[in-house]
């Protein structure tokens, strides 16, 4: 049976090497045995896809993508010229989308995420770019609605929020307070601009155990839902999942010093109704104690590894899956 290979980011400035990000990963591919390919990231998202994947090589069997991330859109086209060359990505572009944007995963995990509602943008309903205008304030506050009315929240699109302008752009104290409400959404609108993904997801404000160093400090920054009024920040962790199995478990990227040691107990089950075959679970423990909920879902593929982590083991399982 084909072993799958991975394909990487290549790098902008020598594209014969693996994009520097990615470069340790790529090497400790080599050092396991497996084989590895380079693709034109920024050709895949000006629309070149046939361009972008010249270098994997025709017939390239099973495969697996790790890099930066790609709208949906981008990676079904980057799934169809791999399959032109004889290649398969082992996710698919359905199975992409499904663990990549909120709306695909939120069924599943609802319940033990936070509560969360969505406008999906002009231009995503209408099948085009969803870097249309923000919705306007009837939409607005049919989502408050629908999210009980009253209390704390945060503002997202379908895969990232602006936590790093959290007061501005990302955290809003009371949804009753429509203007408020109206003054975040457009500005994160705004600052995401064309990279604003599907539409824009009101999340209810959980509060979850802190760590100690507050935002922007070297101890990591705000991550998630996870940034406290106070400017704290919460400690997260970050489990990626082959077939329904955890094969790591580390910290969140934006503090990779923390120790984590999550309860899982009620998240493989639904990692495993999902039915994606390489998935992340970002989770935070409550901070009253009652438990571990789940931040955010990802694709395996375009999730980053903390810094220092040892993959090995996750990149065997990916090599031999």
């Amino acid at each position: 049976m084909p072993v799958p290979a991975i394909v990487f980011p290549a790098d902008p400035l020598n594209p014969r090497r693996p994009d520097p990000h990615f470069a340790w990963e790529a090497r400790l591919v080599r050092e396991l045995g497996g084989e590895h390919h380079l693709v034109d990231h920024d050709a895949l998202l000006a629309g070149r896809a046939e361009e972008a994947v010249r270098r994997v090589p025709e017939g390239g069997g099973p495969l697996w993508y790790r890099g930066w991330m790609i709208p949906s859109r981008d990676y079904a086209a980057f799934a169809a010229a791999l399959s032109a060359r004889g290649g398969n990505l082992l996710t698919s572009a359905a199975g992409y989308a499904a663990a990549h944007e909120l709306p695909g995963w939120y069924g599943v995990f609802e319940g033990s995420t936070p509560s969360s509602v969505w406008i999906p943008s002009a231009g995503e309903a209408a099948g085009g770019s969803a870097s249309a205008p923000g919705p306007g304030r009837e939409e607005l506050a049919d989502a408050v609605a629908r999210l009980g009315g009253r209390g704390p929240a945060i503002v997202k699109d379908y895969v990232k929020s602006r936590k790093h302008e959290w007061h501005e752009a990302c955290y809003v104290p009371e949804l009753a307070d429509l203007d408020a409400v109206g003054r975040v959404v457009a500005r994160f609108v705004e600052l995401q601009g064309e990279f604003l993904a599907g539409g824009v997801v009101l999340r209810r404000y959980e509060e979850f155990a802190r760590a100690s160093a507050p935002v922007g400090t070297e101890a990591g920054a705000g991550v998630g839902l996870g940034v406290g009024v106070g400017g704290t920040r919460a400690v997260e962790a970050r489990v990626w999942w082959l077939d329904g199995e955890p094969v790591l478990v580390g910290p969140h990227p934006d503090a990779p010093r923390d120790e984590v040691d999550p309860d899982l107990t009620g998240v493989r089950s639904l990692v495993r109704t999902l039915g994606c075959r390489f998935v992340t679970t970002d989770l935070a423990s409550r901070a009253d104690g009652s438990g571990w909920r789940v931040v955010e879902v990802g694709d395996g593929q375009v999730s980053d590894l903390p810094h220092g982590i040892d993959a090995t083991g996750l990149l065997t399982s990916l090599i031999a899956a």
